[in-house]
């Protein structure tokens, strides 16, 4: 990966945990606190969720939900942060895992 690659990533990935902030969840980047190797998640905070940021125009969906899933650790549900210019972050995650999470909320709901 090029430098200003590189740079557009650690920019999304602050971006993101920023956002996460916002909404209460004490988010950082990984790189930041821990060192980043391969396998670990861009940022931390969390829990359960394995997430995969992509600040980019041109998303290549099925690479960076693959990578994702391939990275993230047993029980954790991976997930792809996407943000394109002048755009809201979204989060895609597989249909199953979605699922799980609607019960989960759905269950909760009804008590």
């Amino acid at each position: 990966m090029g430098s200003k690659s590189k740079r557009k990533g650690a920019v999304g990935e602050r971006d993101f945990a920023l956002f996460c902030r916002e909404h209460g969840y004490d988010v950082h980047r990984t790189a930041q606190h821990m060192g980043k190797g391969g396998g670990e998640a861009d940022v931390r905070g969390l829990p359960g969720v394995h997430v995969e940021v992509k600040r980019t125009e041109a998303l290549r969906l099925w690479d960076a939900l693959e990578q994702a899933g391939r990275d993230a650790k047993p029980g954790e549900i991976p997930i792809v942060a996407h943000r394109p210019n002048n755009r809201p972050w979204i989060v895609i995650l597989s249909a199953d895992d979605f699922m799980q999470i609607y019960r989960g909320w759905e269950m909760g709901r009804s008590e």
